[in-house]
């Protein structure tokens, strides 16, 4: 029959209760924004929640702090993001979630910045005083931690911006002293002289953390050292070849290493250019597996294997300039030929030749060994190269010339060098090799190892009379810590397992001082409390700048010294150092952050979070500062994330016009789009990121806003009197009221596990599937054509309520601005949604067995949907109230579920008959619902002009003769309500 119905005599919409908001539909998140963080500001929101959270057990996450020299990037944004996670969520489970931000001001980045200031100039940075100097550089630090502020607010971060703690401030740098002094007064500090990694471009000593590592084209050379003392006759006038990728280093060789389970060989050039550096008759001593490659690079034509070699056998060498003219016996001393675990014959020769000076292995043999290296002439590991990476005047051949210039460009130092050797006759080849190579993260220009004195804290130094020792008790500390993820543990428990002497010692300016003492011509430091509590008080009142204003005199006058018996120690501590003593003036100093933690039998924790190089870095040396000064590890649980890459999995770099600026994605789509990528991101592993990705995530954020934007104009029509008890709900509502409490377990797991892209998964479900797609789209025809009596329409209202509450809620700490918005929607005269806490869900609304039923009629739903999508598909209906299908249910269990049920209501269609049985064989079905077909079918009868329903009862009351009894009392509550009004 036709649809068509008369026009009805009044307009039917303003009847209908259809949502109302001023909510809007277009987020305008970069407008909107500003105004809600000026709000939190104008409401003090940070110092609420301190007083909200008050008493609560404490959940510190501590600020690992970024370095206060430029715009923050999308690393930045990703890490503090992560951390809001946190300190939200943990506030809304209930914890006093304080967060606190801290700066990382000394050091070598932001001196360099001064530097560069300097030379564009023409100013010279030793002609300015060192007070001035660390002023500037102060200046520097404040100015871009105000800049950084800002930024780092614009995400939609909490915390005490107001008062952040800093590294230069003057509580800081006299905490930081103190630390230090312990290291000295439990004889863990100790002045050394080995090999560092050493920038010459920035003339200072580097930590590993410091240093990346890049391809650089070498030149590789092959020497002979000739044998001097042999226990094999048959090897006298023979030579060890050795191989390196450092020429520069010979000058500084003492001694030869092999591999004791490497096969060696005598072998003697046959055939040889005349010209060639290798010459005929040369025995040359080489391992077996090398030898060909290395006759190859030599250009040797031919060449015999005259017999085996034991390197046993070999006793000393001579260096290839020992007793030449002009080098005033320099190089004078006996070459001893040792084993060492080491080596190899995977490339080279099969010899390592050790540098002491120039090479963590080298050292560690010299060590080993030492007493031997004395007797051969070398009783210190030797000095060759300046700081500026020249040789030292006394180097004869080579004095002055340098191994990289200013800018970290290859000079003369190798040339020269190899020019030697040739002049000689000890080169036999040369040749250049691609490898990776350590570089300064700051000026990007290669390293070298340098020996040079430095600071340094022992880590296998016996600290008790069992024999525990700093390595031991950070391998201990790091098993009584949660790693997030696990792998973590694995990680940083290999790095101190291996890790050498902590170098804390920088040659710089801008930093704090290693405020100690040590006695002239002994160099023992000088402990004495007195001292070191002066020091520790005049940095309290001026700063460390009170290490450099004079000679020191007035602290060691505390102790009653005198200066003249002492130097002052003038280079500065590692900044890494620094900020591995932020536990020890933020979190014991402040009251705001003290806790008693779970280690200790109290209610606390305490999170570090940071990216995954930070095990090397932060983690790391924060580990090292509590467990040699409090034997601990300063944290309960360690989470880190992976770095920030392009859409194709690349590095950003402005080269390649990759970079994602987060202040760009702020200004075009809000940060609440940047949060919720954040969230939803595996951080785990290395985040991607691009206007690709990020437009997905923008049409997540749209269909999470429009969910909550229809329950809160469903709401307005929603008063407190009209709530409904869960007993007298119909099934339907006491289903989604189970859902809520079945959920509100698996958000507060997910957020205890610190999982959000989790949480994001389950939101985005339920309000997608479980309630826009499926109960809210049931529930519009009750909500908006209901009479207002009606207990469903109240009862769906009461549920919406509930369900608003939870999610907005569980948002929250995710879509910070966007829940925020919504809140003070719903709740006008409210102060903040931030200062809630996670609804308590009634554990009475779990009902499995009703979820159970509810999963079987979901499943009946769908083959039914499915069908009505084909005939709306060929047109042969509009909308599925067109419909009143025919269902034939032939599983049990399926048919069980469905009765009592209105299946018509929640298929929304006109009318539905359900019939047991298999059904005819071109009935619709679906592959994974068994036992369930569906006859399309039109609804018969009249359409309704105010729902649109169809049915045969349209006009059955006279006084509504266009739409269905349920809609005629709807119109006659409505007028009876708009007459007494």
């Amino acid at each position: 029959m036709s649809d068509k119905t008369e026009s009805p005599a009044r307009d039917y919409s303003e009847t209908l209760f259809l949502p109302q908001t001023d909510f809007p539909m277009r987020a305008g998140l970069p407008q909107r924004e500003p105004q809600l963080l000026q709000r939190w500001n104008e409401n003090k929101l940070y110092e609420r929640l301190r007083e909200v959270q008050k008493g609560r057990p404490r959940f510190v996450l501590h600020d690992g702090p970024p370095y206060a020299n430029g715009n923050i990037h999308i690393g930045h944004a990703l890490n503090k993001i992560l951390k809001d996670l946190v300190v939200r969520s943990q506030g809304m489970l209930g914890f006093d979630s304080n967060y606190v931000p801290g700066w990382d001001c000394h050091g070598l980045p932001i001196e360099w910045k001064i530097e560069e200031e300097y030379r564009a100039k023409g100013k010279n940075k030793d002609d300015v005083d060192v007070v001035e100097f660390r002023r500037e550089c102060r200046a520097f630090a404040e100015k871009w931690i105000d800049v950084q502020r800002e930024e780092f607010k614009r995400l939609g971060v909490e915390g005490d911006w107001a008062d952040p703690y800093q590294t230069m401030s003057f509580d800081a740098e006299a905490q930081i002293a103190r630390e230090i002094m312990k290291f000295a007064v439990s004889d863990q500090l100790y002045r050394g002289s080995k090999p560092v990694m050493w920038s010459s471009v920035e003339k200072t000593a580097l930590a590993e953390a410091e240093v990346e590592y890049h391809e650089k084209t070498s030149t590789t050379i092959w020497v002979k050292f000739k044998i001097t003392n042999t226990l094999d006759g048959d090897l006298d006038g023979a030579s060890v070849v050795i191989w390196t990728t450092t020429p520069w280093t010979i000058p500084a060789n003492r001694a030869i290493a092999y591999g004791a389970e490497i096969s060696y060989g005598l072998y003697q050039v046959t055939e040889a250019a005349d010209d060639n550096w290798a010459k005929v008759g040369d025995r040359l001593i080489i391992a077996d597996k090398l030898a060909a490659d290395v006759f190859a690079a030599a250009r040797v034509a031919g060449y015999e294997r005259v017999k085996d070699v034991l390197p046993v056998m070999i006793e000393r060498c001579a260096h290839p300039f020992r007793g030449l003219d002009g080098a005033n016996g320099y190089w004078d001393f006996a070459v001893p030929v040792l084993p060492a675990d080491y080596v190899t014959d995977d490339a080279g020769t099969g010899f390592v030749h050790t540098a002491p000076g120039h090479g963590a292995d080298d050292y560690n043999t010299y060590v080993k060994h030492k007493a031997l290296f004395e007797t051969c002439g070398t009783k210190e590991v030797p000095h060759t190269v300046s700081p500026d990476s020249s040789y030292f005047p006394d180097v004869p051949f080579f004095a002055g010339e340098r191994i990289y210039d200013d800018k970290g460009k290859d000079a003369g130092a190798n040339e020269a060098v190899i020019k030697k050797l040739v002049e000689v006759g000890a080169l036999i080849a040369r040749g250049r090799l691609k490898h990776q190579y350590p570089h300064s993260w700051r000026s990007k220009g290669p390293l070298i190892f340098r020996n040079t004195p430095q600071w340094f804290i022992a880590m296998d130094k016996a600290l008790d009379d069992k024999g525990d020792t700093l390595r031991q008790r950070a391998l201990h500390a790091i098993k009584t810590v949660e790693w997030v993820p696990e792998t973590g543990e694995n990680r940083i428990t290999g790095m101190i397992e291996n890790r050498p002497d902590w170098v804390v010692s920088r040659q710089r300016a801008w930093g704090v001082p290693i405020a100690v003492f040590v006695k002239k011509g002994t160099n023992e430091i000088l402990k004495d409390e007195r001292v070191n509590a002066a020091i520790a008080d005049a940095f309290e009142k001026e700063g460390a700048d009170a290490w450099y204003v004079d000679d020191g005199a007035r602290f060691l006058k505390a102790g009653g010294y005198d200066v003249v018996d002492f130097e002052k120690v003038t280079d500065i501590l590692d900044v890494w150092f620094d900020s591995g003593c932020t536990h020890a003036f933020a979190l014991e100093k402040r009251d705001d952050l003290k806790v008693q933690r779970k280690v200790d039998g109290g209610p606390d924790q305490v999170m570090y979070l940071e990216g995954s190089d930070q095990h090397r870095g932060w983690f790391h040396s924060s580990l090292l500062e509590s467990c040699g000064t409090r034997g601990r590890a300063p944290y309960d649980i360690v989470l880190t994330h992976g770095f920030v890459l392009d859409e194709k999995g690349q590095k950003m770099s402005k080269s390649l016009g990759n970079v994602v600026a987060p202040q760009k994605v702020i200004q075009d789509s809000g940060a609440d789009i940047l949060r919720l990528w954040a969230a939803a991101s595996d951080y785990s592993d290395d985040l991607r990121i691009g206007p690709e990705i990020l437009k997905t995530f923008v049409e997540t954020y749209r269909k999470l806003r429009n969910t909550i934007r229809w329950m809160l104009g469903s709401l307005a029509h929603f008063q407190e009197s009209d709530k409904v008890s869960v007993t007298e709900m119909p099934e339907l509502e006491r289903f989604v009221l189970h859902r809520l409490a079945e959920l509100d377990g698996e958000m507060r797991e997910a957020y205890r596990e610190f999982d959000y892209k989790r949480v994001i998964a389950l939101l985005n479900s339920f309000m997608t599937s479980d309630l826009s797609a499926f109960y809210f789209d049931i529930r519009k025809d009750a909500l908006y054509c209901d009479p207002l009596s009606s207990k469903v329409r109240k009862s769906t209202l009461t549920v919406i309520d509930q369900a608003f509450r939870c999610v907005a809620t569980w948002i929250a700490p995710i879509l910070a601005f966007t829940a925020e918005e919504a809140w003070l929607a719903r709740y006008p005269n409210a102060e903040s949604i931030h200062l809630e806490t996670f609804p308590k869900v009634l554990a009475e609304w779990r009902n499995d067995a009703l979820a159970e039923r509810w999963s079987k009629i979901r499943r009946v739903r769908r083959v039914v949907t499915g069908a009505l999508e084909i005939e709306r598909a060929s047109k042969r209906i509009g909308a599925s109230l067109e419909a009143a299908p025919v269902v034939h249910i032939a599983d049990e269990t399926l048919w069980n579920a469905v009765q009592g049920l209105d299946l018509a209501e929640i298929s929304i269609t006109s009318g539905i008959e359900v019939v047991q049985g298999e059904g005819p064989a071109d009935a619709f079905r679906l592959e994974d619902v068994k036992g369930v077909a569906v006859v399309p079918r039109l609804a018969q009868g009249r359409k309704c002009a105010r729902s649109w329903k169809v049915t045969p009862d349209v006009g059955s009351d006279p006084e509504y003769p266009d739409v269905t009894p349920r809609d005629a009392m709807a119109l006659r509550e409505w007028d009876q309500a708009r007459a007494a009004a």
